[in-house]
């Protein structure tokens, strides 16, 4: 079953350690937002464009940054109309108000949505194209421009989208997702700056952490991992086990926020090199259709998937556990992936993250399943593949 995916994902898993996968120069620490605003500045950068949210910039997150560039003399134009799952319109508005502007550069502010928002943007803007025909996985021997200097701040420790190829954009109108990926998108620098994250509310702060933790445990689990990312999804993995439920309790503990944000960046560098999974695949249709939030979404369905998966990835998930603490004298693998499973279903439980998609419809299932299955298969190396059969047994734990 399944055979030319799985031939497809070899080949791209061969090839993926051949790839030269950009990653931002990474300032990290209180005020390092700052400090990579300095160096901005000393870039020469003369029309900078911010990319953001409106409630973050009200909230005055990034009102240092922007007394920082504008006191260097730099001109602003701050488009803070992101929003959450930014939808191709709102993509193509940011386009527009980029050629008007002139900018020479863009620094995204914010969470996943506005790094997302900003990558599609400066792609679209450097093509002259729309988001739609920026979809799918690059390929080296593309004809795509690269877009202007571009610099991200993330303000939640989750997508990891500071560090990524990836950014994710929405068909409104046909409830679909976008997914672009392209090493054109990736930041040539970034902050990883805990001071704006203390104000994070705990009902952010779980969901955004356990997303960061998806992407660790698919990298770790994908058939197309190699050592280099094995080593940074061990190293998210066991620090998010350990930080996130004292940056859930105490948001203000900025040693806890900053390990966060860096296990958060590794973990996207692991998984925009050895992919995702079923967890993301079928995540990314709940956006699409009912709008649940990206983090929320993984964090929900990840234990499930696990289940599914275990019999195909019993050692990897058994590796994990001991990484967080899990192991134990005597036990097997089978007995330590249980409890890796099981970690993640109480962190869930305990950060009132729910256990099912309230908003899910029976039926939306079989478009739920074809949209998954063809975002996966041949292209993310799941260790072991879903029948539909599996996959209406998935849907329905999640409905009842």
């Amino acid at each position: 079953m399944y055979l030319i995916s799985r031939i497809r994902v070899a080949i791209n898993g061969f090839a993926v350690p051949f790839l030269k996968f950009p990653t931002p120069f990474s300032f990290v620490g209180p005020d390092s937002s700052l400090s990579m605003c300095r160096e901005i500045i000393g870039l020469g950068v003369k029309r900078l464009m911010i990319v953001t949210d409106g409630p973050l910039f009200k909230l005055g997150i990034a009102d240092a940054v922007v007394a920082e560039l504008k006191g260097a003399g730099i001109a602003l134009d701050i488009f803070d109309e992101i929003e959450p799952d930014p939808g191709d319109d709102l993509v193509m508005k940011g386009v527009d108000r980029m050629k008007r502007f002139k900018a020479d550069a863009m620094l995204a502010i914010g969470g996943g949505s506005s790094i997302d928002g900003a990558k599609a943007i400066l792609l679209c803007h450097a093509n002259d194209s729309h988001p739609s025909k920026m979809a799918g996985i690059w390929l080296y021997a593309m004809p795509r421009k690269r877009g202007v200097p571009f610099f991200a701040i993330p303000t939640t420790a989750g997508t990891g989208s500071e560090a990524t190829i990836a950014a994710v954009v929405t068909n409104k109108k046909e409830q679909i997702k976008y997914f672009i990926a392209d090493p054109k998108v990736v930041p040539s620098m970034t902050a990883l700056d805990p001071k704006l994250m203390t104000g994070l509310p705990p009902f952010i702060t779980a969901p955004t952490g356990m997303d960061a933790l998806t992407h660790a445990v698919e990298a770790y689990i994908s058939t197309t991992a190699y050592a280099a990312t094995d080593e940074l999804a061990r190293m998210a993995t066991a620090s998010v086990m350990s930080n996130l439920p004292t940056a859930y309790a105490d948001g203000k503990n900025l040693k806890a926020r900053e390990r966060m944000a860096v296990a958060s960046c590794m973990a996207g560098l692991a998984f925009t090199q050895a992919g995702v999974g079923y967890v993301h695949a079928f995540a990314h249709q709940m956006g699409g259709l009912y709008h649940v939030p990206h983090g929320l979404a993984n964090a929900i369905i990840m234990p499930y998937v696990l289940d599914f998966s275990k019999p195909a990835c019993l050692q990897r998930l058994a590796e994990l556990a001991r990484i967080s603490g899990l192991d134990r004298s005597g036990a097997t693998d089978g007995e330590l992936a249980d409890a890796f499973i099981a970690r993640i279903r109480q962190m869930n439980a305990e950060m009132q993250i729910p256990e099912k998609i309230k908003d899910l419809k029976r039926e939306d299932f079989a478009k739920i399943i074809d949209r998954a299955f063809a975002e996966a298969h041949g292209t993310y190396g799941v260790p072991r593949y879903m029948s539909r059969e599996d996959a209406l047994a998935l849907l329905e734990r999640l409905f009842s």
